[in-house]
């Protein structure tokens, strides 16, 4: 396999969107330990303070760490995904395979121009293959380039 310095990182967008939602749900947590705080008398910052450092690192940090261990290729007629800190998957799919593809664009995506591309393939092990992170022209390109290799496959 190639190295993964041969990969193609992602678009750094979707580090920021990766930060946002980690915000969202810091501030879901964080609201919970400020009602924790007031039920729990005379124990202040037991449970508001360490809640604060979790916060800060799960959306400073991890957003960040997430981006960096995603990347992708596209050669010799097959789409490389890669990704992964703990679990590392590496995913290779034939384009002979693909069955059909989507670009798909939350509010937070379209907001930021990205775009995930899911490609769907024969078979029933992991047979949806998604790329989060993409600018949506990007998507749009890798799509358009899977498909009419498909084409030249099924003339």
């Amino acid at each position: 396999m190639d190295a993964a310095s041969d990969l193609t990182p992602l678009d750094p967008a979707y580090r920021t969107v990766l930060r946002i939602v980690a915000s969202i749900w810091a501030a879901v947590f964080l609201i919970a330990a400020s009602v924790a705080e007031f039920a729990i008398p005379g124990w202040h910052g037991v449970v508001l303070i360490p809640v604060l450092i979790v916060s800060i690192l799960l959306i400073l940090r991890v957003p960040q760490r997430r981006w960096s261990a995603r990347g992708y290729s596209m050669a010799e007629e097959r789409l490389r995904v890669v990704r992964g800190l703990l679990f590392h998957s590496d995913t290779v799919v034939p384009f002979g395979r693909v069955q059909h593809i989507d670009v798909d664009q939350g509010p937070l995506e379209r907001a930021y121009d990205i775009a995930t591309l899911t490609v769907h393939t024969a078979g029933s092990h992991n047979a949806s293959v998604t790329l989060p992170g993409l600018k949506h022209q990007d998507a749009l390109a890798l799509r358009d380039t899977i498909r009419a290799a498909i084409r030249r496959d099924t003339q």
